[in-house]
């Protein structure tokens, strides 16, 4: 919960629950608001699917959630739905140092549109696009498009996921879920073989990916699969995120989010990111210009979230300023 007042980055109460907990958004937030006094007149949620005419169906929930139906049942007076990259988005004009590491400087152009990637459980991609007073995010579903192979052994991780997949897209590779395909995919076909004590860990791992990446950047631990999964999700992730910078042209910047950037910045650092990220024959040259920062604080969707609606509150003369 915030207040105009204290602004996004200042909570008056906050709670964490498991989503798959609940059998829809609404009884989550009843719960969170009886155990609070607190008044509330307006929410605004992120959401991880796409939001058409106030309404989500979202990607990894079986929920549906729609803004009338969630101001009705929670007694409010609106609330509003943001796609959850496009919540990111929201708040990257208001990111602090403290909130980045910058991959690369580069040479940003001066209200050029801005392109965020987000790899988490899915993978997540936005924009924003300067207004002439301030920038606009906007939400998509890039992440859902085509898996695009850039070498042989990325092509061999297509054709073995097409046997699994109708539709093979980038998420399938560039995710959580993803970092547990490739490695699949290379300890099925034979690429390298793990010790039997990281074979057991895993096997035994209630996070795959989280382990599959811990032991990729433990340099105590041999991990030969790991490594190459790890290394070949760079790869993929700095291709797809090279495509969306051409896609919106952002020459103002590319924003790594989601859960796993700021865990592997090791082997983000390594080269192996920015080779990939602009390898992009005659275009090379713009995406070597091209500002790159990671975004290191985890709670980023929800301040975007906060920001939008509080901004909803300041730009509305009609709307009472007394509520949170």
């Amino acid at each position: 919960m915030f207040s105009p007042e204290a602004g996004p980055r200042a909570p008056l109460a906050q709670a964490r629950y498991p989503s798959e907990r609940f059998a829809g958004l609404d009884v989550m937030a009843e719960e969170f608001l009886a155990k609070t006094e607190l008044q509330v007149a307006y929410a605004c949620f992120d959401v991880a699917g796409p939001v058409a005419n106030g309404r989500a169906h979202l990607t990894n929930l079986p929920w549906v959630v729609e803004e009338r139906a969630l101001a009705e049942t929670l007694n409010l007076k609106a609330v509003r739905l943001l796609n959850d990259l496009e919540a990111i988005a929201c708040a990257v004009p208001a990111l602090q140092a403290s909130d980045l590491h910058t991959l690369y400087p580069g040479e940003r152009v001066a209200d050029g549109a801005i392109a965020v990637i987000a790899p988490g459980t899915g993978l997540g991609e936005s924009y924003l696009a300067w207004t002439g007073s301030g920038y606009r995010a906007y939400p998509s579903e890039g992440g859902h498009a085509d898996f695009a192979p850039a070498d042989p052994t990325q092509i061999g991780l297509l054709q073995h996921l097409r046997q699994q997949f109708d539709h093979v897209s980038v998420e399938r590779v560039c995710s959580g879920i993803g970092i547990s395909n490739i490695y699949a995919y290379f300890g099925d076909s034979g690429y390298a073989t793990e010790p039997p004590e990281v074979a057991a860990g895993l096997a035994a791992a209630p996070d795959r990916t989280r382990f599959i990446i811990e032991t990729a950047l433990d340099s105590r631990l041999c991990s030969p699969l790991g490594r190459l999964t790890l290394d070949t999700f760079v790869s993929i992730l700095g291709a797809e995120a090279g495509n969306l910078v051409l896609k919106v042209l952002a020459t103002g910047g590319l924003y790594l989010a989601g859960g796993i950037p700021a865990h592997i910045l090791p082997a983000l650092q390594d080269g192996r990111f920015m080779m990939a990220f602009t390898r992009k024959g005659r275009l090379a040259e713009l995406l070597a210009r091209v500002p790159v920062h990671v975004v290191v604080n985890p709670r980023v969707a929800l301040l975007g979230a906060a920001g939008y609606g509080l901004e909803l509150i300041w730009s509305n003369s009609n709307l009472d300023s007394g509520g949170v």
